[in-house]
């Protein structure tokens, strides 16, 4: 029985960077020796083992033999006589495909270690095109490593086109597609996510409202694309990054400026979504452009953004929305403290909204409908009442 460290705790080591988690594989063992162990055995799909100490994850050296269409559809051999070499083969990227001993000797039977040299992201075997998730997996690892110089390999590309061709990215779960998005928006550059998907045409297959900005304007896409980018900057939160990204998506129409959250939908809908990034990018969508052009010398408009944006009740998303609001405008090139000086500003009014003195109303005897009417007229008159000292003091 041999235990190799392997994957991405090689890769970062050699790349010099923080090695977060660990995975390990073990070599001429099986199930019955594990569970003896003490190792405590998760998931069904795969000879997978945690710890009993450090509960990292230990898998059993494996090979796989693809039986249908789709992800899933692989049947597993776990034999003992299984080689860290044979278990290395299967891997996605030959950066991902190295391994450590006990000792600390490198197992790089493939080329990774020259690969990282190069920055070059390829695929370790033609099984490569076995499973259409490294399709995502590698547009991920592109927006990992793209601002260290990674570039994908012209014949992954292809592989990954021609899995795409097959319609093989049809099979995929919408579940995966969307966990492969949410981690690829929390990655260093995660524009490059979806220019590689767009290199190989799987963006329009897996994503086509974002697609279908490409079609409806270069500029559309470049400014939703380079909102992500300043998003990116300012926060590590991935639901602020999803609602830069998605704040072209809606299209006002000529004659009714309302504005058409179909695309929005859909993309939710289809991807499930969870329902915290879908409500934060509906009110960016909705609102950003407003609460760009607000008036800070009117009290109505600033209640009414708070209204629209349900902040008085969720004055955190709303501190959320303006961060989307402000990756918006730098992708614009707007000035950044004039962003600033606005947001300190609106979240210094919500702030005072929140905080209004009810007695007097209460006191006066009003309640229910008539209530909220004074209440709304007290926030008014708090709002005025701050901007017209501040605009005093400019």
């Amino acid at each position: 029985m041999k235990i190799y460290l392997v994957g991405g705790a090689v890769r970062d080591k050699l790349l010099g960077l923080a090695v977060k988690d660990r995975d390990w594989v073990v070599v001429g063992s099986s199930p019955e020796e594990m569970i003896k162990l003490g190792y405590q055995q998760v998931g069904k799909d795969f000879p997978v083992y945690l710890q009993p100490e450090t509960k990292e994850e230990y898998a059993l050296a494996r090979t796989e033999k693809k039986t249908g269409l789709g992800h899933s559809a692989f049947s597993v051999d776990i034999t003992p006589t299984i080689t860290i070499e044979d278990d290395l083969l299967r891997r996605d990227l030959t950066i991902n495909a190295m391994a450590e001993d006990d000792e600390g000797n490198l197992i790089d039977p493939y080329g990774g270690q020259e690969d990282l040299k190069n920055k070059i992201l390829r695929h370790v075997s033609p099984a490569f095109s076995e499973d259409p998730l490294r399709v995502l997996r590698v547009a991920r690892f592109s927006a990992r490593f793209a601002h260290l110089g990674f570039e994908v390999a012209q014949e992954t590309l292809g592989l990954m086109q021609h899995l795409v061709n097959n319609s093989e990215l049809d099979e995929l779960p919408a579940e995966r597609v969307w966990q492969e998005l949410r981690r690829a928006l929390g990655e260093k550059t995660p524009a490059f996510f979806f220019l590689t998907l767009r290199d190989c045409y799987a963006l329009g297959v897996v994503m086509q409202e974002i697609e279908s900005l490409f079609g409806i304007s270069q500029e559309k896409a470049r400014l939703s694309l380079m909102a992500l980018t300043k998003a990116a900057e300012l926060t590590s939160d991935t639901a602020i990054r999803f609602s830069a990204l998605c704040y072209e998506l809606p299209v006002t129409h000529d004659f009714s400026f309302v504005k058409n959250l179909r695309k929005l939908e859909s993309l939710c809908l289809r991807l499930k979504i969870p329902n915290d990034y879908k409500d934060l990018a509906t009110i960016t969508c909705l609102y950003w452009d407003s609460c760009s052009s607000l008036n800070l010398h009117e009290s109505e408009p600033v209640l009414t953004l708070f209204e629209n944006c349900d902040a008085i009740r969720r004055p955190e998303r709303f501190q959320f929305f303006l961060t989307a609001c402000k990756a918006i405008r730098r992708a614009a090139e707007e000035n950044e403290a004039d962003i600033d000086y606005r947001n300190k500003t609106l979240l210094h009014l919500l702030n005072l909204c929140l905080n209004v003195d009810t007695s007097a109303i209460r006191d006066a005897g009003y309640e229910n409908e008539e209530f909220g009417i004074q209440l709304r007229i007290l926030r008014l008159e708090t709002i005025d009442d701050y901007l017209v000292s501040l605009n005093n003091e400019n």
